[in-house]
């Protein structure tokens, strides 16, 4: 953000008023200059002596400037990181009772930027001083130069030619001194560049193909031993992985925190790109679709929900601008959250705030279902969707997926099991490998990890029963 703000803004400066003084200063110097040669050369010499001086003291303290403004842009940005995150945590930094902590960490951020742009301000107050102490030396050496060429009675010399050339260095005064000035707002505008071109020539890992296959989808998946590794982290979240889904089958992926349930759905969506295999929809390489006709054929629940600072019925129609209230209230319905919307003041216009801060976890879990739900696609991915919803909310969601999921492909990923909707296929995963598979029934009678984790979970939903089974 504080590139996109504050150094954008250096830039600007460069690209508005620095050319604009550069312009001015080089034609007011130009024709100076070329007047006073026409005048009297040898005190058109003298005049501009200093000169070389003032040309070195730009060169060196333009380097040093560009140095402090690169660092000072840089102590900014984490500033500005520090009070975003301080602002969007403050209910973790208070419940941990960190305030005092991250006001430290604030105020040596603080310190750190202050003391450096004292730097430069102390830098920038020699500069400019030293500017107007050279165009004034340069004005004493011409009246000196000048009067002792009058006292001395060389031809062509007067005290009307002096006052011309003291007339032409203050006319040069402000233009030299800006000089300075002008080349301080470049050097800034370069080392804000430089950080904006950080990202602006940043390429994409993951690129659209040369030449794309135009693919409606039909609903089949496959993965076909597929591999995969966190190139930051180096962790294997899947590993020689294979699976099919056939057109209109519903998939549900059970698995312990760190099975790589999650990894499988951005891979899906082609957020990354595998290591080995390949996976294919209807028999096509993923890596060889569209990525926008791709993805926009596909609903996505993350596990990590994101609203926008917009209205209710804008945050649904967000998976389709152009849906109809009435889709967008069905969808809501749906998604059992239509009656709780309709609860609030503004209803459907009600602003969820900042990442849906104004909102419950249900219900802005909610509220992203009806936002897959809307776009009515062919193949749907839900990543632990229902975590923050009651059992019985839970229910009535399951039992609408079940009827609008009826003719579209699933791939419902959770750490629950949902025993009342029928699954064509339940895989469990464990170390990024698929380590059971089948039914409910034949998990079950197999007495593995899935049969582990539903009697566990029949424990902690019902403990009188699970005790008097002796499973507590």
């Amino acid at each position: 953000m504080n590139r996109i703000s504050e150094d954008v803004s250096k830039v600007r400066m460069y690209t508005g008023p620095a050319i604009m003084y550069f312009i001015n200063l080089a034609a007011v110097i130009g024709f100076s200059i070329y007047f006073m040669f026409r005048a009297d050369p040898k005190l058109t010499l003298v005049a501009l002596c200093p000169l070389p001086i003032l040309a070195i003291t730009i060169y060196f303290v333009n380097t040093i400037i560009d140095r402090k403004s690169e660092r000072i842009q840089s102590l900014l940005s984490s500033l500005t990181s520090n009070a975003q995150e301080s602002y969007s945590g403050i209910r973790v930094i208070k419940s941990f009772v960190q305030e005092r902590a991250m006001l430290r960490f604030f105020t040596k951020n603080s310190e750190d930027y202050k003391t450096n742009a004292l730097s430069l301000a102390k830098t920038e107050a020699i500069y400019f001083p030293s500017m107007a102490l050279l165009i004034g030396f340069s004005t004493l050496i011409t009246i000196m130069v000048g009067g002792l060429d009058v006292a001395k009675g060389v031809p062509g010399a007067s005290v009307g030619k002096i006052a011309e050339f003291v007339m032409y260095i203050q006319l040069l005064t402000f233009p030299v001194s800006a000089i300075g000035w002008t080349a301080s707002m470049t050097q800034r505008a370069v080392a804000s560049q430089r950080r904006i071109n950080e990202f602006l020539n940043i390429e994409p890992v993951i690129k659209n193909p040369a030449k794309h296959i135009p693919h409606q989808l039909q609903g089949e998946v496959e993965f076909d031993h597929i591999s995969f590794t966190y190139p930051h982290t180096g962790i294997k979240a899947i590993q020689d992985f294979n699976l099919h889904i056939s057109p209109g089958q519903k998939v549900a992926v059970v698995g312990m925190t760190g099975a790589g349930k999650s990894t499988l759905a951005q891979l899906m969506l082609r957020m990354y790109d595998i290591d080995a295999g390949r996976i294919l929809y209807d028999g096509a390489d993923l890596t060889q679709l569209n990525l926008q006709d791709f993805r926009a054929q596909i609903s996505y629940v993350p596990q990590d929900v994101f609203l926008f600072s917009d209205t209710i019925a804008n945050n649904i129609r967000f998976g389709k601008p152009d849906a109809t209230d009435e889709e967008v209230r069905d969808a809501a319905r749906q998604a059992c959250i239509l009656n709780e919307i309709l609860s609030f003041p503004e209803g459907m216009q009600t602003l969820v705030g900042e990442r849906g801060v104004t909102l419950s976890g249900g219900q802005k879990q909610r509220i992203s279902i009806a936002r897959a739900m809307v776009k009515n696609p062919q193949l749907v991915i839900f990543d632990d969707c229902l975590s923050a919803v009651d059992a019985r909310t839970e229910s009535i969601i399951i039992g609408n997926l079940y009827q609008y999921l009826r003719s579209k492909t699933a791939l419902i990923i959770t750490h629950r099991i949902f025993s009342l909707f029928n699954f064509d296929k339940i895989i469990v995963m464990q170390d990024g490998r698929i380590s059971e598979e089948g039914t409910h029934t034949a998990l079950l009678q197999q007495n593995g990890i899935y049969a582990a984790m539903y009697h566990k979970q029949q424990a902690s939903e019902n403990p009188d029963a699970a005790s008097s089974l002796g499973l507590s």
